[in-house]
């Protein structure tokens, strides 16, 4: 995974990078996990904090027979403007995760999917999800686990690292900054939730190949600018090398990603 430009400086050239790229191989197959952990119901008032392009307000609306007000909120002018086009029927809203406006106890099931690790303030927006649920009512969060937690990523990092140094790698390291779990189970705790349940799961993501892997993980990112084409192939071999044992028969490549999911009732 990579870390984006600043979400509120998003275009909508990005943000539809990150639906046709990463929703399919990444983030989809999360968000029914999310979604699914939540226990959402019919009827459920459902908000998604840093929805991005929408997948999981999405998911919510085509699994869930009967569901509810659904509303996505997002920082992110061109995220939203995907989400709309992709959704229209669901209420999409700008938005900052902690200064949500929304009424106390205005939600069912409150849900945010890998957001936590790029807000300043995590603790506040975690806060607010609390605020927003009703009472008796569920907040859900997932982020990705630490680094040292991820079989697939590492030989791509140290690529990075070799081929384009520390302060390139310090560009895609931003998603696995929330990825001590019980760290995120304090916060939930301190935002006066009860903790269902926190769980550690893994997931394939599944790229064409080694190169729409690196390509992917690289698209949106300030080191897409910054890398010449010498030490991307370089990356790109380095990568291979390192990812071998996760190539399908096929010629797909399934990288194991590690996240958390902390459900939480109020």
């Amino acid at each position: 995974m990579t870390e984006p430009t600043a979400a509120s400086q998003l275009s909508v050239t990005v943000a539809e990078i990150y639906e046709s790229r990463f929703v399919p191989s990444v983030f989809a197959g999360w968000a029914r996990a999310l979604v699914d952990a939540a226990d959402v119901g019919p009827g459920d008032a459902v908000l998604d904090v840093g929805c991005g392009t929408g997948i999981v307000a999405r998911t919510v609306a085509d699994r869930v027979p009967g569901h509810g007000w659904i509303v996505g909120v997002d920082i992110s002018d061109g995220m939203l403007s995907v989400a709309r086009r992709l959704q229209p029927d669901v209420e999409w809203q700008q938005g900052d995760a902690t200064r949500l406006l929304y009424a106390d106890e205005a939600f069912d099931v409150v849900l945010s999917q890998a957001m936590l690790m790029f807000v300043p303030a995590p603790m506040d927006a975690v806060r607010e999800m609390a605020r927003v649920a009703k009472e008796g009512g569920t907040v859900a969060v997932h982020v990705w686990a630490s680094l040292s937690q991820q079989r697939g990523w590492g030989p791509f990092h140290e690529a990075i690292r070799r081929h384009a140094g520390p302060e390139a790698l310090d560009m895609v390291s931003g998603y696995w900054r929330m990825g001590n779990r019980e760290a995120v189970v304090k916060m939930c705790t301190r935002a006066g939730l009860r903790v269902k349940q926190a769980s550690t799961v893994e997931r394939d993501a599944v790229y064409r190949s080694v190169e729409q892997f690196v390509t992917t993980e690289i698209a949106g990112t300030p080191l897409e600018a910054a890398l010449d084409p010498g030490a991307l192939q370089h990356i790109m071999e380095d990568t291979a090398a390192g990812l071998t044992r996760f190539q399908r028969p096929d010629g797909r490549l399934a990288v194991p990603l590690a996240g958390h999911i902390v459900v939480c009732r109020k």
